[in-house]
């Protein structure tokens, strides 16, 4: 394409589109930016004219020169500032998004904040480490900025909970309970936790509440919550421990939400009540049920562990039977989801980061903080979810296609 056939307005536009990542990152590629977006708002008004013929927008010099802190240093910049000659109240003003009034930090450096107090950086080694990081010269960054921090992530966590889930529909859900103890707090701290995957199979926070343990009157306020702010249809499909409150409360709110245990707490929860000298061995049996290609396959499996393990440690085998049914609802789903529906592993992934922050702390962690973290953390979780495996099988899902052993299913014609 020939640029400089285009109108400059395109051209601009055209430049930025084919500069480089890396170099939109540069001092000097946002100062260009800076002035081409003050020249074209000039442009805009240049037709524009007084009654005595004179131009309506001028340039009028600088705002006073201010430091910005970013990721390579302090820089000093200067803002070009415009007078407009016509009379009232609504004035033209400059103001770039990239350089925002009041602006000290750039935003690189604000998301370093609390990463670096989320990671387990101790507030009282701030200093130091933003020093290594962004030079010695670094101002305005020290501990007090995490209070003011902590009340932000609040305040997001309120508004997040109150959102409009509206005309969505989400056909996976995924749920757990995550402890952990904050302080002055005779008991753990339990996070409930729903994630939900929609009709394009992308993943996404739903519900996460300070609840009572794992009650089910705990669960039927969060999943009632999830009605009233939109989510009218019932999900295909749930996915949690069967330990939960969950459950019970699954049946009262979304009575036709089929339900698939979790293969990774059902195997620590059998393992643990075997002896340590065959866990190995039986870790194995337990990984052919739900590893096998068709159920037919999985329940000669789930057999031959009953057979083998029943005689000795039956407090065991119990634990694993009593959910048989609900342990093979994904051979009724299309094989490509298998790898999601089978655990609600990614909850428990994202938190065991906010365990990590917690003992770094030494208990000293609120309740109310330890949730406000425990959602920011899961937002900065939620921009690296991959998207489900088989998107195209999605609507066949909707639309109640028949699956068996992970094939949809053609039935004959009478």
């Amino acid at each position: 394409m020939n640029l400089p056939t285009l109108p400059a307005a395109a051209r601009r536009e055209k430049w930025q589109d084919f500069t480089p990542p890396a170099a939109r990152r540069s001092r000097r590629y946002r100062g260009l930016i800076l002035h081409r977006r003050f020249h074209t708002l000039l442009a805009t008004f240049a037709d524009d004219r007084l009654d005595d013929g004179r131009a309506r927008l001028v340039r009028h010099g600088h705002l006073p020169e201010r430091e910005i802190v970013t990721g390579i240093g302090p820089v000093a910049v200067k803002v070009p500032r415009v007078r407009d000659r016509k009379p009232g109240e609504d004035k033209v003003t400059f103001t770039p998004s990239i350089l925002p009034r009041y602006l000290r930090k750039a935003k690189s450096v604000e998301e370093l904040l609390p990463w670096l107090y989320l990671k387990g950086v101790s507030t009282c080694d701030f200093g130091e480490a933003l020093a290594a990081l962004l030079g010695p010269e670094a101002k305005g960054l020290s501990a007090k900025t995490v209070t003011r921090l902590k009340a932000d992530w609040w305040s997001e966590y309120e508004a997040w909970e109150k959102r409009d889930l509206g005309p969505r529909r989400f056909l996976y859900i995924w749920a757990d309970g995550v402890y952990f103890k904050p302080r002055m707090a005779e008991e753990k701290q339990c996070v409930l936790v729903i994630i939900g995957a929609d009709e394009y199979g992308r993943k996404e926070l739903l519900a996460m509440t300070d609840g009572f343990r794992e009650s089910s009157q705990s669960w039927r306020e969060v999943l009632l919550d999830l009605k009233r702010r939109g989510l009218k249809q019932d999900p295909k499909l749930a996915i949690g421990d069967g330990a939960l409150g969950f459950w019970t409360a699954l049946r009262e709110v979304f009575a036709t939400t089929q339900e698939q245990r979790c293969w990774l707490h059902k195997t620590m929860n059998v393992l643990n009540a075997l002896p340590k000298s065959v866990q190995a061995r039986a870790k194995g049996h337990l990984h052919d049920i739900w590893q096998a290609e068709t159920r037919a396959a999985a329940t000669v499996a789930f057999d031959f562990f009953v057979e083998t393990y029943g005689v000795k440690w039956d407090k065991a085998v119990a634990k694993l039977v009593k959910d048989r049914n609900a342990l093979l609802t994904l051979y009724d789903y299309p094989a490509e989801h298998w790898k999601h529906i089978r655990t609600s592993n990614p909850i428990e992934s994202v938190f065991a980061t906010v365990r990590h922050r917690t003992k770094r702390t030494k208990g000293c962690l609120s309740r109310k903080t330890g949730l406000a973290m425990s959602f920011r953390l899961m937002m900065s979780a939620q921009k690296k979810w991959r998207k489900l495996d088989g998107q195209n099988r999605l609507p066949e899902v909707i639309s109640g296609v028949e699956f068996r052993d992970g094939l949809r299913h053609i039935q004959a014609a009478a």
